[in-house]
């Protein structure tokens, strides 16, 4: 598996105005532009991070409109990238080639992100629909089935995934709130509990189909 590398910057330049789908084109003439656009696609990864350089804050501010989320704008901004690398050669280039091509990659990942988001929610709501309120926590005698096999494939996760569990479905904290509890960056907490999610949905299936 590649390993590409974006730009690392102390402060992101994240910002620029969309309107209507369309932003404020680059300062560079458009000789230069293209001239980028062939670098890029014939794979100079210095021209990776120039695009970058110049791109992103029109990325990640055409996917925060859309998302309304910071940590999810910033994801989709760098899948951006990450596609715009790895399917280069379809790209052709011209002297307006990347603002428009990188906003049609977003519109797809903005999409893929919605999805995942909804997933999310029915993951959530189907755990939720098992686990113990506060009250209950520790008298595993009067769980249900399902509440005893939720909690038990909690407690065996590794750390931290079980603390951020236990804090968000059991204390009820919000992702905000267990990334300030636990002192872990907010896009590490949401990554656990999705993953988290994932692993419980699989779990509760293979219990309820093996009882068939």
């Amino acid at each position: 598996m590649t390993i590409i590398g974006l730009p690392a910057r102390t402060r992101p330049r994240y910002g620029v105005a969309v309107v209507g789908g369309a932003a404020a084109l680059e300062d560079a003439p458009e000789e230069s532009v293209e001239a980028l656009a062939v670098r890029f696609r014939a794979g100079h990864e210095a021209a990776l991070g120039e695009v970058y350089d110049r791109w992103s804050s029109l990325v990640h501010s055409y996917a925060l409109r859309a998302l309304q989320d910071t940590q999810d704008a910033e994801d989709v901004t760098q899948h951006v990238f990450v596609a715009a690398w790895q399917g280069r050669e379809k790209m052709t280039p011209g002297p307006h080639t990347f603002p428009a091509w990188l906003i049609g990659i977003a519109r797809h990942k903005i999409s893929d992100a919605r999805a995942a988001r909804a997933r999310d929610v029915r993951r959530i709501e189907a755990v939720a629909a098992v686990t113990p309120s506060a009250e209950v926590v520790g008298t595993e005698d009067v769980m249900e089935p399902d509440r005893l096999v939720v909690r038990q494939a909690v407690d065996e996760m590794g750390e931290p995934r079980r603390t951020i569990m236990l804090l968000a479905f059991w204390q009820d904290l919000t992702h905000v709130d267990i990334a300030a509890t636990t002192g872990l960056p907010l896009g590490t907490v949401k990554s656990h509990v999705r993953r988290g999610l994932t692993q419980l949905h699989h779990t509760l299936e293979e219990v309820r189909h093996g009882s068939r």
